[in-house]
């Protein structure tokens, strides 16, 4: 699952930006955590009863374990063993807990999330590996063997089974969500009832901002945005939720015959790009690897399929952007689901 730049060429990943609004001042009950993992920039706000509680070498125990299991840059980590052919390796509870979910979701969208994909995400260049230096109809033939989530199994002995030993898995479309989960679980059984956890644009709240008296509040790019100024498209108030954006600010096309705006993203089914007008998700779920998860399948899904999921899992929210032509913001058109619509702010 990748989101192709509109210059010939050029290849992009899928990107999450979304803007926290919870102000920047530290108190004697709010302990801020920043820093890198994962490849991006971490924040996380939970209230400490004294300034000396910390729990930044929980955090990066956490960030540690998850490279450990499934970083496909990490090349003993568990999935890139995996990746290299190795099935005598018995998986964590991290890695199955994650497969699970991605076979899940892999179901609810009709294989349009696959995590196998990652043979197309190395091909087209935007991968642990060298891409390939040209890509055609040959090429492509050559690697949709390699391409179906249900060529994988997780056997009972929790060692992961593949039908053909070339097959690349990529967890990188939920593992960031799930590594948010894990933190929140940590907070949890510490006793933090107030916290706020981003990594890479992707959320998990439990209780209140406290130094606002009142919900989290987290608002959402605008994917027409210009240049290095931020502009918002909605604000959201959270409580004991979780919510990831899948997005492709200022990376579309503008077709010069009709002024729509479109992206290009790699079909796992057919393992070329396709035109899309979907230029954000948002969703709201229980949990950040399901946020993280969804967001990107509805990112790959026309809007007749997204609502038919939506409608069939209640327990997740949605609010898609589309570009419908013209310019600016006139442009967009948005989709919203009840439940989402209920949580936007002024």
């Amino acid at each position: 699952m990748v989101l192709l730049k509109s210059e010939p060429g050029y290849f992009l990943s899928l990107i999450l930006l979304v803007a926290l609004l919870t102000g920047c001042e530290q108190n004697s009950g709010i302990k801020t955590e920043q820093g890198l993992a994962l490849g991006t920039n971490y924040t996380i706000k939970y209230e400490v009863a004294h300034d000396s509680i910390t729990y930044h070498d929980e955090i990066e125990s956490i960030f540690e374990q998850v490279n450990s299991s499934m970083s496909t840059y990490l090349t003993t980590s568990d999935i890139s063993r995996i990746n290299q052919g190795d099935s005598t390796l018995v998986v964590d509870t991290l890695f199955k807990e994650v497969f699970i979910k991605a076979k899940e979701v892999w179901e609810a969208s009709e294989g349009i999330f696959d995590p196998t994909v990652g043979i197309l995400v190395n091909a087209y260049g935007f991968g642990p590996d060298v891409s390939l230096s040209e890509i055609n109809r040959e090429v492509v033939d050559s690697l949709m063997p390699l391409v179906g989530f249900e060529q994988v199994v997780l056997t009972d002995d929790n060692r992961i089974l593949k039908e053909r030993s070339d097959i690349f898995l990529d967890f990188n479309a939920l593992a960031k969500g799930y590594t948010i989960d894990l933190i929140g679980r940590m907070l949890d059984a510490k006793g933090v009832e107030n916290y706020l956890i981003e990594l890479g644009g992707e959320i998990l709240t439990r209780g209140q901002n406290t130094q606002r008296v009142k919900n989290w509040t987290v608002a959402i790019d605008s994917p027409l945005q210009d240049g290095d100024q931020r502009t918002f498209i909605v604000k959201v108030q959270l409580e004991n939720q979780a919510m990831a954006t899948s997005g492709n600010y200022r990376k579309f096309r503008v077709d010069p015959e009709t002024g729509e705006h479109y992206v290009h993203i790699v079909n796992p089914k057919t393992g070329f790009p396709e035109k899309s007008n979907i230029l954000s998700v948002s969703v709201i779920a229980p949990t950040c690897m399901e946020a993280d998860a969804y967001a990107t399948a509805l990112m790959l899904m026309d809007l007749d399929k997204s609502k038919a999921l939506l409608k069939a899992h209640p327990e997740l929210e949605a609010y898609i952007i589309s570009s419908e032509g013209g310019e600016g913001e006139n442009s967009l058109q948005e989709f919203t689901t009840e439940g989402f619509r209920a949580l936007i702010v002024e």
